[in-house]
């Protein structure tokens, strides 16, 4: 049976599959009750069900120690003298349910975001199953705190404000010890689902943040545990210090990356390169998930490894499938086909470019031929409409480069920039996409020229936070008189606007990763197809009630739980159709909700 082992004492062994030992200082693997160097470990449990048997061989303040062991005052009157620690506990006895009302009241007394955050990174490192419970109860309101906007301080002041130390460290300088940095995590091939890896260049519009992007792996696995069920000892958070250009960093007698620049070119590529051989070799059933990687990097990475490997990149792919699933659900409203839609992205960087791919190839898998699919996209960044013969396109923006040809036939001045403006102007889109980080970039004279020509216009400036999104939700309703169909990358408020209440979908990618990374591993996907994030974006959109006046395009995020298990279905089943299935469903909805651990605090064995 597989187990979770962890003690503090010396590296034990054991021969049979481990599920977890992430807390502890040294791990115990194998059969269960086996012993090495007459140490014991201190608990155990079968992390692949959905609430297995915790079976604890600790005692005393070792108990209370690990989070995984320790539930504090819920301990019974029995459980404590078992275990000895009853002398270490006050006298009463209390619930979970009165424990998250206790630290819940603790939470909300912080007085800013960032102290917010900081109570609730202790509260898992004391309890990390109360944690979860807490987080699952309140998972709208905390979101923000737990990931974005607030992971953005966290990981500003990493090496300011560190304490306990979460993840895997992997340094460019040392990469003999990638192997050995990643097993000391304590996990054996069996027990991984995933690893959520970043080198911290592109981290949520703040940019290079060097080690400190550790953080941003750390809350995305929380979200994939609180949303998705994933257990929480079967998941990795790993930077990858390849230095950093954040000269701030560098000059901070705190910072405890790499002191050099960041390495770039062929010693980078050989980097990755094994890192990523040696992570599918270590855990061969585990999900890489890539998480803010420099746009230069991001979709040349993806490409070199996305067909031999299960890799998945959420700034590319999940971003791309949440906003596929507004889309979709937009033009159900608007009541034309995608293939009567042209669509302008605004902001084509590795976001941008991933979105416009996922919607080019449904429209061909709808029908449409490549070309005419392709013919619909113009891409805009900050050096205006895309064109051929430009010098400083990326390889993955090229195929989405206009003739010179046909902008010559727009009029446009020879050498002048093709603003987002004469785009519109000339190609009369009914799709306006912003990854721009360009705040208010969407004018009024923009989007009033946009909807002379669409009646229901979707317009989604997604850009994050606020102060950059492309234009506001209450703007658009009001230069449209109702009409636009609005997704956000930020929460905004609801919008009234002639005696209609206009709820404003955010396009999370929360709503995405997390149940695609629950169906891989429910199936034990070997790669992630196209066919799989496409029935991850047709799933969510399922989800939608849009046909109500003023109602949201996406789901909210209160409904992450259910919203996971039916995209990890989807995502299944597609990985069945195209044969990357290693361990098809035999009975799917059973199988994806028995996978779903739940914050309990499971049935205890005193060993």
């Amino acid at each position: 049976m597989p187990i979770v082992a962890g003690r503090s004492a010396t590296v034990v062994t054991w021969s049979a599959p481990v599920i977890v030992a992430v807390t502890a200082v040294h791990y115990y693997r194998g059969a269960i009750g086996r012993r090495r160097g007459g140490a014991m470990p201190d608990y155990e449990l079968d992390t692949t069900q959905r609430n297995g048997v915790l079976r604890i061989h600790a005692r005393g303040r070792a108990v209370l120690a690990n989070p995984m062991t320790n539930r504090g005052t819920a301990f019974t009157a029995e459980q404590r003298e078992a275990l000895e620690i009853g002398g270490l506990l006050p006298t009463g006895v209390t619930s979970m349910g009165n424990q998250v009302r206790r630290v819940y009241e603790q939470y909300k007394s912080a007085r800013t975001p960032f102290a917010k955050h900081s109570y609730l990174a202790n509260l898992r490192d004391r309890n990390e199953v109360l944690f979860y419970r807490l987080f699952s109860d309140h998972i709208e309101e905390m979101m923000p705190i737990v990931y974005t906007p607030t992971i953005g301080e966290v990981i500003e002041r990493f090496s300011v404000e560190y304490n306990r130390p979460r993840g895997v460290f992997l340094s460019i300088d040392r990469p003999e010890a990638i192997e050995r940095s990643l097993l000391e995590y304590g996990l054996d091939p069996e027990d991984v689902d995933l690893v959520v890896a970043t080198d911290s260049e592109g981290i949520l519009g703040i940019g290079d943040q060097g080690i400190g992007g550790v953080q941003i792996a750390i809350g995305k696995l929380s979200v994939y545990t609180a949303a998705a069920g994933i257990h929480p000892r079967r998941a990795i958070p790993v930077v990858l210090d390849t230095g950093t250009d954040n000269l701030g960093l560098l000059n901070s007698p705190f910072y405890l990356g790499e002191q050099h620049a960041r390495v770039r070119g062929p010693r980078y590529d050989e980097f990755i390169r094994t890192f990523v051989e040696v992570t599918s070799r270590v855990f061969p059933h585990a999900m890489l998930h890539w998480e803010d990687l420099g746009t230069g990097n991001a979709f040349r990475i993806l490409e070199a490894y996305r067909h031999d490997y299960c890799t998945f990149n959420d700034d590319i792919q999940g971003t791309a499938a949440v906003v596929q699933a507004a889309i979709l659900a937009g033009i159900d409203v608007a009541g034309h086909p995608l293939s009567d839609h042209r669509v302008v992205s605004f902001g084509a960087g590795s976001a941008g470019i991933g979105i416009a791919t996922l919607l080019r190839d449904h429209m061909v898998d709808s029908g449409m031929s490549a070309a005419e699919a392709q013919s619909r996209f113009f891409a805009i960044g900050l050096q205006g409409l895309y064109v051929e013969d430009m010098d400083d396109l990326l390889d993955f923006q090229r195929p989405f480069a206009r003739s010179r040809a046909e902008v010559t036939e727009w009029g446009c001045v020879p050498g002048r920039r093709i603003t987002l403006l004469d785009v519109v102007r000339q190609v009369k889109p009914t799709i306006l996409i912003g990854t721009s980080t360009a705040g208010g970039a969407f004018t009024r004279e923009v989007v009033e020229e946009m909807h002379r020509y669409c009646e229901r216009p979707i317009i989604m400036p997604l850009s994050n936070p606020t102060a950059r999104a492309e234009a506001t939700p209450a703007d658009l309703i009001e230069w449209t008189d109702g009409a636009a169909l609005v997704a956000t990358g930020s929460p905004f408020d609801p919008v009234d606007h002639r005696e209609v209440r206009h709820y404003i979908a955010q396009a999370n990618n929360a709503l995405i990763f997390p149940g695609i990374g629950l169906g891989v591993a429910a199936c034990r996907a070997e790669r992630v197809t196209d066919s799989m994030i496409s029935a991850a974006a047709r799933a969510l959109a399922s989800h939608a009630n849009a046909y109500r006046p003023g109602a949201s395009l996406l789901p909210s995020i209160d409904e992450l739980r259910p919203v996971s298990a039916q995209v990890a279905l989807a995502v299944a089943r597609a990985a069945e159709d195209e044969g990357v299935a290693r361990r098809p469903l035999t009975d799917p909805i059973n199988d994806v909700y028995q996978r779903m651990w739940t914050p309990r605090y499971p049935p205890v064995e005193i060993v």
